[in-house]
């Protein structure tokens, strides 16, 4: 771990002095990383690199390879906008094509040798008198005048924790750590979850098992989810007409962001909530099986889950639902906290993810040689979810209170994008060395976030999820329309940053006859 005080000052210093130099590094290259080089290299900023410690780019895309794997997002909505893909076979992509896109998008421009594959970064330090980020990584230092983290909210599983777990009998797989070399055909597999890798999992898995027990702590509103496949045919006659992919992406935009308007207005849920019902009810004959499956909440409160296969599933004769926690497991048993016993030879874990914890926070020392993690206290914020009080050139991608439960978000990654190239734009041309939001800004800006969620759905749907803190604070919801999201995030304000110039700011040369980088030649 980096040191976060001056103890180490004189190792720092030759460690600088012996470290790669960059003026951008970006963290993790999945949609987020991957999205982050494109745009700086358009908007000029050529010496940037993008660290991603698997082997491959992909992020979310490349771990999550479970069956039935797939977005909950229409195709056309979840893609970039400056790099739409023409040939989705699936209104609703699976996880096999949407890594391709990426692979395809990161290629057709050329990502390849900003790119560095298999580099952990262990930590990072501000360094005061270099203006420059401190990286510890698997590959030696590297210093950088910008650090932007491109981790992602879907990245650290959460695993099951209770009694006799580490002692199951046969394979505990988790949903974001799929091992393919395990054969479920014929054998009795728990899948322990209900949220949205549950419901994609358990209609992909169920045929061949010999037996599905699905222990659910909680039941989820779940809507369906017209995912039709897309002809070569389709795709040909939208290419033919003008203006016609803009428009089906125009009118899937308008449909989800109905549901965010929903989720704002509580009381509009409850027509979806009629909706959710209904199709409960067509799907699952069963009376004391849909009494199970019916939340208590508001729709809305938890992620909306979408699916069409998940309820038939469950009416299948050898798939069994267990509303209950699983509270321990003993040899080649499962146990709930009703008193349910199951014999399992597969135990899957879809658990989801530790939402909150962003990675690197514990490790990542910002002015005042506190980690994020300390200044957040449990508590994550940020200004617009993409700048903290106390971390100069610091940019989080897809941070605190940005996303909700119908933006898709490639369409709030890409907001953040514009205001990423706007800030580091005014930094070069007002030859900054360092920019770091004004807490009062950050303070009120988070005020009016959380006393705008206290009336929408999130807040007062009736529910817990992993929306909130232990605390009880919502850190992740975004409480307004995706357009105001886009409107305040295209707008830069300078006014809202203290500006750490140099006496004698260097212009650093960008090759290429591009414009000019400022910052201190140390």
């Amino acid at each position: 771990m980096i040191p976060a005080q001056a103890t180490g000052d004189a190792r720092a210093a030759k460690d600088a002095r012996a470290a790669k130099d960059v003026r951008v590094v970006v963290v993790g290259a999945g949609f987020s990383g991957i999205g982050a080089g494109i745009r700086l290299r358009e908007a000029g900023f050529r010496d940037v690199l993008i660290l991603e410690k698997g082997p491959q780019l992909g992020g979310t895309w490349r771990e999550n390879t479970y069956p039935g794997a797939a977005c909950d997002v229409p195709s056309t909505l979840y893609s970039y906008s400056f790099t739409p893909d023409t040939a989705w076979t699936r209104v609703f992509a699976g996880q096999p094509e949407i890594h391709a896109y990426l692979r395809a998008t990161a290629e057709r421009h050329r990502i390849g040798d900003m790119l560095r594959c298999g580099v952990q970064v262990h930590g990072a330090r501000w360094d005061q008198p270099s203006g420059r980020w401190l990286l510890e990584t698997s590959d030696g230092p590297y210093r950088a005048a910008v650090l932007v983290l491109a981790t992602g909210p879907w990245h650290t599983p959460y695993r099951l924790d209770v009694p006799g777990i580490e002692d199951f009998e046969g394979p505990v797989l988790h949903t974001a750590r799929w091992d393919h070399g395990v054969d479920l055909t014929g054998r009795r597999v728990s899948v322990v979850g209900s949220g949205a890798s549950a419901v994609q999992v358990l209609p992909a898995i169920q045929e061949g098992a010999a037996a599905v027990d699905l222990f659910q702590r909680t039941a989820q509103w779940v809507l369906p989810k017209p995912d039709l496949p897309l002809p070569a045919a389709f795709n040909r006659l939208l290419d033919r007409l003008p203006g016609a992919r803009g428009a089906l992406r125009a009118g899937q935009y308008a449909l989800q962001e109905g549901f965010g308007y929903a989720f704002r207005h509580p009381r509009v849920a409850r027509l979806l909530e009629a909706g959710a019902r209904a199709h409960l009810r067509l799907a699952v004959p069963d009376r004391g099986l849909r009494r199970d499956l019916t939340p208590d909440y508001r729709l809305g409160c938890k992620r909306l889950l979408t699916s069409s296969t998940f309820y038939p599933a469950l009416a299948q004769p050898h798939v069994s639902l267990h509303p209950t926690a699983v509270t321990a497991v003993r040899g080649n048993e499962v146990l709930g906290a009703d008193g349910t016993r199951v014999r399992a030879d597969v135990l899957i874990e879809a658990t989801g993810f530790r939402m909150g914890q962003l990675p690197l926070a514990r490790s990542l020392y910002g002015a005042h040689g506190r980690t994020l993690d300390d200044t957040w206290g449990g508590e994550p914020q940020a200004y617009l979810g993409t700048t903290v009080s106390g971390f100069p050139n610091l940019f989080l991608l897809l941070g605190p209170n940005l996303l909700g439960g119908s933006s898709s978000a490639i369409t709030v990654l890409e907001a953040q994008l514009t205001y990423l190239t706007a800030a580091l734009t005014h930094l070069e041309r007002g030859r900054h060395r360092a920019l770091e939001i004004d807490p009062a800004a950050q303070a009120a800006h988070n005020t009016a976030v959380q006393e705008a969620l206290a009336t929408t759905v999130y807040n007062s749907g009736g529910c817990t999820s992993y929306y909130f803190t232990p605390g009880g604070r919502n850190t992740f919801a975004w409480p307004w329309s995706t357009g105001r999201l886009i409107r305040m995030l295209g707008r830069f304000d300078p006014d809202a940053y203290a500006w750490d110039t140099p006496a004698r700011p260097v212009v650093l040369p960008h090759p290429g006859g591009q414009p000019s980088w400022s910052g201190a030649n140390t």
